[in-house]
């Protein structure tokens, strides 16, 4: 890439370095640092590797949930942030292709009747979901039949499972599979009901800092980057194809 111009320094570092969104509540892309160390993960690397490009320092803003992300778009508290592509959040942010595909399933109990993803959606089910998360405003858009549970505040989905308020817990399927194999009696179903697509993005608006963005991603996917960070965090996503 080149020298990014002022348009683009403008849009992206307006206050002289880089404001990063982490979300940590999705343990795919990043992870919160221990004792105040600063957040590990695909999208800490990502970010740190525009700083780079950029010139400027980084500076992670670190949110529990990607809901909260988007709910503080365009006032000024980030410059950039990793969100999934929602038609929602799109009127919100200026999205780039993905970089990652990741899934969302569900988590059931071990005995539980429902044994496919399309047996969730059935009157008298209850789904739990952490509030704003990207599989929420899909199975918020999808669901026909089934009722969704929002997690409150300092909770998820996994809380409700547990307390035995819902009947399935939605989420991404690896934060899943952790839970399922420290609680046995649960199991996690095969299959998907959304291919969640992470992408970047940067303020409503901000037409030069998205077009850096957009070839910034193609180039991190292209060269090996992405995959790169996968392999490094231990993680089980794929890189998304080109854009």
């Amino acid at each position: 890439m080149t020298q990014p111009q002022q348009d683009v320094l403008n849009d992206l570092a307006p206050t002289g370095k880089l404001r990063a969104a982490i979300n940590v509540g999705n343990i795919v892309l990043a992870k919160a640092g221990v004792d105040g160390a600063e957040p590990t993960g695909i999208t800490v690397d990502l970010a740190r590797e525009l700083g780079k490009r950029l010139g400027v320092a980084v500076e992670f803003v670190v949110f529990a949930m990607a809901g909260k992300v988007s709910d503080v778009a365009n006032k000024n508290v980030w410059d950039i942030c990793f969100l999934a592509i929602e038609p929602a959040r799109a009127a919100e942010v200026e999205f780039t292709a993905p970089y990652v595909l990741i899934e969302g399933t569900y988590l059931v109990a071990k005995d539980s009747p429902l044994k496919t993803i399309e047996d969730v959606d059935a009157a008298g089910i209850k789904v739990g979901v952490n509030t704003g998360a990207a599989y929420d405003l899909f199975l918020t858009r999808s669901l026909k039949n089934a009722t969704l549970l929002r997690a409150g505040d300092g909770s998820s989905m996994f809380d409700l499972f547990a307390a035995g308020q819902v009947d399935a817990a939605g989420g991404v399927r690896q934060p899943l599979d952790i839970y399922a194999k420290a609680h046995p009696d649960t199991r996690v179903m095969p299959g998907r009901f959304m291919e969640i697509r992470q992408a970047m993005a940067c303020s409503k608006g901000r037409f030069a800092g998205q077009k850096y963005l957009a070839a910034f991603i193609e180039e991190m996917k292209a060269t090996g980057f992405v995959a790169e960070a996968i392999k490094r965090h231990g993680q089980a996503a794929a890189v998304a194809p080109k854009g």
